[in-house]
C-alpha cells in the first residue's frame, strides 16, 4: 500500500478516524464516512476500496511521518544522550496526537477480528526500528550506550508507561490531584515524559554512570 496520499484522501481518513474513534470500527458504516466528509460513496471505493482497506490506509498514513522525523533526528548534530531525549519527546508527542488511533490498532490486532492486512505498517515500524538502531549504535561506539540493549523493547517500555498512565487515569488523578484537563496533560508533558527518559537511560547506560 502507498504512503502518499493526496488530500482528498487524507480528508476522507481524518473522518474516518474520528467516526472510528467515537464509534468504533464495526459501528461506523461507509455511508456515516460519506456522510460527514460529503462526498460521493464512489470515492471510497476509488480510493480505498473497502472500510477494511481504508483503516490500514489511516494506519500507515499516522506512522509514515514518524519515518521522515526519526530519519532527521539520526542527522542531527547532537550527542546520542540528546538524541535519546528528543526521540522521547517525539514518540510522546505523537502519542499524545493520534492516541485514538493507536487504540484501533491496538484492539484489531489483539481481536482479531477480522482480517487486516498490516504488512505495510510492519515494514514501516521496521524501518523505524533501523533508524532507531543507528542511534544507539551511535552511542554504543561512543561509550555511552551499553552493548548489551535489547533496541525492540525500547518502544514498547515507552508506549506501554504511558498508554498504562492514561488508561488509568481516574486513578492517577486521585493520587496526583490532577484536577483539571489541564492538570492531566501537563503532567504527561513534564512529569511522565521525565520519568520515562530516566527509566529509559537506566536501561541504556553503564551502571558506573
Amino acid at each position: 500500500m502507498t504512503t502518499d496520499f493526496n488530500d482528498k484522501q487524507m480528508h476522507i481518513l481524518q473522518v474516518a478516524e474520528q467516526l472510528f474513534a467515537e464509534k468504533g470500527f464495526d459501528g461506523t458504516s461507509v455511508r456515516d464516512i460519506v456522510k460527514v466528509a460529503k462526498i460521493n460513496i464512489a470515492m471510497v471505493s476509488y480510493y480505498f476500496g473497502s472500510k477494511e482497506k481504508m483503516l490500514e490506509a489511516l494506519i500507515i498514513s499516522r506512522i509514515s511521518d514518524l519515518k521522515i522525523q526519526l530519519e532527521n533526528l539520526t542527522k542531527e548534530p547532537i550527542n546520542p544522550m540528546q538524541k535519546l531525549d528528543k526521540l522521547i519527546d517525539l514518540y510522546i508527542a505523537r502519542m499524545q496526537k493520534n492516541r485514538c488511533i493507536y487504540q484501533i490498532v491496538h484492539f484489531e490486532l489483539s481481536n482479531k477480528k477480522r482480517e487486516v492486512n498490516l504488512k505495510s505498517f510492519t515494514e514501516v515500524k521496521k524501518k523505524n526500528f533501523e533508524f532507531l538502531r543507528e542511534i544507539i549504535n551511535d552511542g554504543q561506539e561512543k561509550g555511552v550506550f551499553r552493548n548489551d540493549v535489547n533496541i525492540y523493547l525500547i518502544p514498547p517500555t515507552i508506549l506501554g508507561t504511558y498508554f498504562h498512565f492514561r488508561m488509568n487515569r481516574p486513578l492517577y488523578e486521585e493520587l496526583l490531584g490532577l484536577d483539571t484537563d489541564e492538570a492531566f496533560e501537563d503532567y504527561i508533558k513534564n512529569d511522565l515524559s521525565a520519568h520515562i527518559k530516566q527509566t529509559i537511560k537506566a536501561l541504556l547506560t553503564h551502571e558506573n554512570q
